[in-house]
């Protein structure tokens, strides 16, 4: 087991294209981080620079307290999982697995108490003279993993190893492969673009835009509070509302409404332009008042649509002003596109931003 630092690491590609700006980002030794963010945003070039499959244009990698920039990746000690999974279909499980070990000259007693005991871990046992070809998508992850498990590295990276299986096999897998490397307690970086993805697997959360870092902390810190409107709109399902207003005398008022709020004392400093944020499950229908008052900000919609999913479902409206609402309603809801209704949210689960930066007030 190893940490992971990475000190003003930067890469551009010839043209100037810059895809990783001066990332500062430093993972403990046994944890689980996990790097997500949109297409693009340059989170799995940052994985290949860890890995050393991508030159590091400025900064330093270290691995373990020693910087590895010069380092091949086979000089590294890291095993990585791809999304494509990367099996040899020539070979079958046992030889697939065993393959990075007989390359180093393991000893073959050694190579066969590894491989079985990966095998063990992952339930594959009955699999290891198969090929490939006759295996599941969800097994041959399994294989992929076991692939890296037997070399036993300082870090596993992990590039969207999921995206290639159907939902339900990847509830189930994300499932497994925490509660494998909570058992391994081997430092872990972890790639996707899905937000539920991460928030369920990370022990540290590393949200990534335009090649930059946005926010890190823990899943429920960054749901919480996050800090820019960009992580409010893409961590959570569905995403936190975003409403244009403005602030003067400690009220909060929306943009082409009446609908207003007092603030708490410790925000009625603020002044002028801002995005207001509310979570889907913190808002209700209020049947009360439009214009909302010292506790409760209540403001007119009309509703777009209904999806049901399940035990709740997702009602989605428009303000005054054009900005769409989505509310979060316990079981099977019924309401009429174009109906006028009001919601409602207590201004203590409120969230402000600055209007110019995005960032949060």
């Amino acid at each position: 087991m190893a940490s992971v630092t990475l000190s003003d690491v930067g890469k551009i590609y010839p043209g100037g294209v810059e895809a990783v700006k001066s990332i500062d980002l430093e993972i403990a030794d046994g944890s689980l981080c996990v790097l997500v963010g949109p297409s693009g945003c340059g989170k799995s070039t940052l994985l290949r620079m860890v890995a050393g499959l991508e030159t590091v244009t400025g900064g330093t990698v270290s691995i373990d307290g020693a910087p590895v920039n010069d380092r091949e990746p086979a000089e590294r000690d890291i095993a990585m999982v791809f999304q494509n999974y990367a099996l040899y279909p020539h070979m079958s499980v046992y030889d697939n697995m065993a393959y990075g070990l007989r390359n180093r000259g393991t000893a073959k007693p050694e190579i066969d108490r590894k491989v079985r005991e990966a095998a063990r871990l992952l339930a594959i046992e009955p699999m290891l003279q198969r090929k490939p070809r006759q295996l599941s998508g969800g097994q041959r992850q399994r294989v992929a993993m076991g692939r890296a498990i037997v070399r036993d590295p300082k870090v596993f990276l992990f590039d969207e190893p999921l995206s290639n299986l159907d939902a339900k096999l990847r509830v189930q897998m994300r499932i497994e492969l925490k509660r494998l490397q909570q058992r391994l307690g081997t430092t872990s970086i972890y790639v996707t673009h899905d937000q539920l993805e991460a928030m369920t697997l990370a022990d540290l959360l590393v949200v990534m835009n335009g090649g930059e870092i946005e926010q890190i902390g823990t899943a429920m810190e960054v749901y919480e509070r996050p800090q820019t409107t960009f992580v409010a709109s893409f961590i959570g399902s569905p995403p936190m509302n975003l409403v244009p207003a403005a602030v003067a005398d400690g009220v909060l008022r929306l943009t082409d409404s009446a609908a207003q709020v007092t603030l708490p004392a410790d925000r009625r400093g603020l002044s002028g332009a801002v995005i207001v944020g509310v979570r889907p499950e913190d808002l209700r229908i209020d049947g009360g008042s439009e214009t909302g008052g010292a506790e409760t900000l209540a403001f007119p919609v009309t509703v777009t649509g209904v999806e049901p999913i399940g035990a709740e479902s997702l009602l989605h409206s428009q303000t005054e002003s054009g900005a769409d609402v989505t509310v979060r309603l316990p079981g099977y809801a019924v309401h009429a596109a174009g109906a006028a209704m009001t919601l409602a949210a207590p201004a203590g689960k409120l969230h402000l931003f600055s209007a110019d930066t995005g960032r949060r007030l």
